[in-house]
């Protein structure tokens, strides 16, 4: 991968947990430069995700940094290898925001996703023509396609990868708010209960009435990110994009409120019941 393509979402992540290593020790990045013999712009463009690294030169800093660990070691040296993956998604051009690259960066790399939807449903349980309703809205008709096309390619996931899981926790207003005719939101209705008996998915749905904080909370997603052990991550939607928290304190926020909004949710088999009752009501 040429350094003007830099940083990816690996090679930010990399340079992160190095940088992380590095002040855990009490380092400076002049130590870490002069370790490798190099100057100090190198360490910091490794650090800020904008360059990669050598295997020989990522040995030299672990041994600097006293990761002695074998299992964190084999992680980081696959993530440093892993930062020249050429993705499905890197032919799309300027089409794909850099955000939206992220995520499917970070989805692509996960062995479990945790997605809290308040107001839409998880792109990985849509229809097509869902995304249509959803996507039209303000876009251009390129795009549009566009959009859809990628997120239909996301849906491979659930189907071609035994080591691939999403658990989901929908609001209830999400499932009133399906746009479109009636055949839309039945044939979304429809597939919802359907993916939500795969082995690999879990869908939950958080009744109106659920004893719940009294914060409000957007859109959140907690990737668990493939490793001995896994690394979690959270993801944070707004308005302009996306926000990625790597900070345990902070993961460890949403991580919680995700176990209190699993434990107020209704269970996956009242979930399935709940929305075969929509099913009901949109037919009459």
């Amino acid at each position: 991968m040429a350094q003007s393509d830099m940083p990816t979402m690996r090679s930010k992540r990399l340079g992160n947990e190095l940088r992380r290593l590095r002040l855990a020790k009490g380092l400076k990045v002049q130590d870490a430069a002069d370790r490798l013999e190099c100057g100090q712009p190198k360490i910091s463009q490794i650090e800020n995700g904008k360059r990669g690294i050598r295997p020989l030169d990522l040995t030299i800093l672990l041994e600097l940094y006293g990761v002695d660990d074998e299992t964190q070691r084999a992680n980081l040296r696959r993530l440093a290898k892993e930062i020249h993956k050429v993705d499905w998604w890197s032919s799309q051009g300027p089409l794909l925001h850099d955000s939206l690259r992220d995520y499917l960066t970070l989805e692509a790399d996960s062995e479990l996703v945790r997605a809290y939807e308040p107001m839409v449903l998880p792109g990985l349980l849509q229809t097509e023509a869902y995304m249509r309703e959803i996507f039209m809205a303000g876009q251009r008709p390129k795009r549009v396609d566009t959009l859809v096309e990628t997120r239909m390619k996301r849906k491979e996931l659930l189907a071609d990868h035994l080591d691939f899981r999403l658990r989901t926790i929908i609001d209830v207003p999400a499932l009133h708010r399906i746009n479109g005719p009636a055949e839309v939101v039945r044939e979304q209705l429809s597939y919802l209960l359907e993916t939500g008996k795969r082995t690999n998915v879990n869908v939950q749905v958080l009744p109106l009435d659920a004893s719940l904080p009294t914060e409000q909370y957007a859109p959140f997603t907690i990737f668990s990110l493939r490793g001995e052990p896994p690394i979690d991550v959270a993801w944070l939607e707004h308005m302009t994009g996306g926000t990625l928290l790597e900070q345990r304190p902070d993961v460890q926020v949403y991580t919680q409120t995700w176990d209190e909004f699993t434990a107020a949710a209704l269970s996956p088999s009242e979930s399935q019941q709940y929305i075969r009752d929509l099913i009901k009501e949109s037919g009459s």
